[in-house]
């Protein structure tokens, strides 16, 4: 069944305690990428490219809209310049929930914060897979 972005019934990420805080409201959008390498393996008799199918990896942005509540953005992303710390990553939507049994590792690599002209405070906030296990998509 087809459906829109709309939604989204989890998206939660750990604070550098390790508790997985639900921050959905102050996500205002998210990118995510499972890309595989790729190494090239074609010999000089081929007229066309082969390769073989190497690690699988994961890396994520968020962004959003800074919010310095109890358990909100500010406080689950404050610690990432300061700590070294994995966070896991939970992404569930219709049911289908993305991570690596049962959640993405990720490590943190910038807590960025913008003051646009208009006054508007917001923030990005990069990851890229940790763990070394293969993110899939697994049902409820």
């Amino acid at each position: 069944m087809k459906e829109t972005g709309l939604g989204w019934t989890a998206m939660s990420v750990d604070d550098s305690s390790g508790t997985l805080r639900d921050i959905r409201n102050d996500i205002t959008n998210f990118q995510f990428s499972t890309p595989r390498g790729v190494q090239d393996v074609t010999g000089i008799d081929k007229s066309a490219m082969e390769r073989l199918l190497l690690l699988a990896d994961m890396s994520v942005t968020f962004n959003g809209v800074f919010n310095d509540g109890s358990n909100a953005s500010h406080d689950v992303f404050k610690t990432v310049p300061s700590t070294s710390v994995a966070r896991e990553f939970t992404l569930t939507v219709s049911g289908q929930t993305l991570g690596t049994t049962p959640a993405a590792t990720l490590l943190l690599t910038d807590y960025s914060l913008t003051r646009a002209a208009d006054g508007s405070l917001t923030w990005s906030v990069p990851g890229v897979l940790a763990n070394g296990e293969v993110p899939t998509w697994t049902s409820a």
